[in-house]
């Protein structure tokens, strides 16, 4: 049988659950719209995982009294209870990921920013792809998810792009995916369809308010303008609504032009702006880097978090925790919690 000991996580759901109901019925709540907001968001998070935890509780109170009736000579019976406990673990797990996912922006929406490393074309496919299976993982957990900016290569694949992923917990969870990502496949790109390793970069960033982010000074941005260049429907390929802001004091650059208007693109082109902003402010100061993205590595040989092998056989590889799995396929549609969770429970460990 399952041994699973949460009752202290339980009770720490709980008391979170308590502590945001406490601040949600002081007198003069609303007097602060976005604080009191912000408050019943976390009511609500706190509400949803409170309740996971009792069903967890329920499940294997359930499970501990059909173990004692379970007949072993019934191959399908016991089939079947080992699936419902695997089922529970896995519930567990996950529970226990939210429960200490508590950091100052874990339950922030997320940007990613992808670039093309070495491999020429075959880089700037791989890149594509990442792109798609970043997009998947969102609709899998029912997050909405955006592209902003996708520069395409000249041959094929992209050369960078930049997404929007938002959901409760999106920073949480794929601030894990930081890092190089490489890839080794033959490659469609080759004349001769030789064995080809390829790199990109995911760099994850929190999308933060104005509140949480470094000011910024109007008279410190150069903005320009431009067409668009990708899909978006006519009135965004006959205007010039797409937004480049250039950050003069530290030379950051930053393009949006998804939306359908400047204003639109400008916002969140602003709103990527801030989250690099803060992650090069905690980087001179030298204060808990890794919470945002991690120092900056080439995407090259020896930098790589995580390995993608099509051929000769199929393996995804993290060199961080040693997860792997042989399913391919599955992990390039979205299918990449195997990974994460690894990640964030070793995290937790160190």
């Amino acid at each position: 049988m399952i041994k699973i000991s949460s009752i202290f996580d339980s009770l720490e759901a709980g008391k979170k659950r308590k502590k945001a109901e406490d601040k949600s019925s002081q007198e003069g709540f609303w007097n602060d719209r976005k604080k009191a907001e912000q408050v019943l968001k976390e009511l609500k998070y706190w509400t949803n995982l409170s309740d996971q935890w009792e069903d967890i509780r329920k499940k294997r109170t359930d499970l501990e009294e059909l173990s004692d009736m379970i007949d072993e000579n019934k191959p399908k019976e016991a089939e079947d209870f080992q699936q419902e406990a695997e089922s529970l673990k896995s519930a567990h797990q996950k529970a226990h990921i939210e429960l200490f996912l508590s950091g100052p922006y874990d339950k922030n929406d997320a940007i990613l920013i992808l670039s093309a490393g070495t491999g020429g074309v075959d880089a700037q496919d791989w890149t594509e792809m990442l792109m798609r299976m970043y997009l998947r993982y969102a609709e899998n957990h029912g997050f909405t998810a955006a592209v902003h900016e996708k520069t395409m290569g000249a041959e094929a694949g992209i050369k960078s792009a930049t997404i929007e992923i938002k959901g409760i917990l999106a920073y949480g969870y794929l601030k894990a995916e930081h890092g190089v990502h490489r890839l080794v496949r033959l490659s469609p790109f080759n004349a001769k369809n030789l064995r080809q390793t390829s790199f990109a970069l995911v760099e994850v960033l929190p999308v933060l308010s104005e509140e949480e982010g470094v000011e910024i000074n109007e008279k410190d941005l150069r903005i320009d303008t431009f067409r668009a260049s990708g899909a978006g429907g006519q009135h965004v390929n006959t205007t010039d609504s797409a937004v480049r802001i250039t950050h003069l004091p530290t030379g950051l650059v930053v393009t949006s032009q998804n939306e359908r208007s400047q204003a639109q693109n400008k916002a969140q082109a602003l709103s990527v702006l801030r989250a690099k902003l803060m992650q090069r402010m905690r980087e001179e100061k030298k204060e808990r880097v890794e919470e945002l993205k991690g120092g900056y590595k080439e995407a090259a040989w020896g930098n790589q978090i995580r390995s993608y092998v099509f051929q000769p056989y199929t393996m995804v590889k993290d060199h961080r925790t040693n997860a792997e799995t042989s399913q391919v396929d599955k992990v390039m549609d979205g299918d990449i919690d195997l990974f994460i969770e690894a990640y964030l429970l070793q995290s937790k460990t160190q």
